[in-house]
């Protein structure tokens, strides 16, 4: 169960940053993962092939929109004093 409870959020993660619910998975006999598309031509388009859980997950997360870093203060002001160190 927690094996795809893993691709499950995976999947999750995606539908949220995309902003749609059109991702999906599925799941072969073999207990390989892979992702679905659904858009108005293709019901379920395929976008991979099958893939073991750890490599599922890591193309879900790398797939599609990915969230803006988010960047403090301090990163901005350290990254100044570098760059003022390498005019230097």
């Amino acid at each position: 169960m927690a094996r795809s409870t893993r691709a499950t959020g995976a999947i999750e993660r995606l539908n949220t940053r995309a902003g749609t619910k059109q991702y999906s998975m599925g799941r072969t006999s073999a207990e390989l993962f892979y992702l679905l598309q659904r858009t108005p031509d293709n019901p379920a388009e395929k976008l991979s092939e099958p893939l073991p859980l750890d490599e599922f997950v890591t193309f879900v997360n790398a797939y599609g929109p990915q969230k803006p870093k988010r960047i403090s203060k301090l990163d901005v002001a350290f990254e100044k004093q570098l760059a003022k160190k390498r005019e230097e």
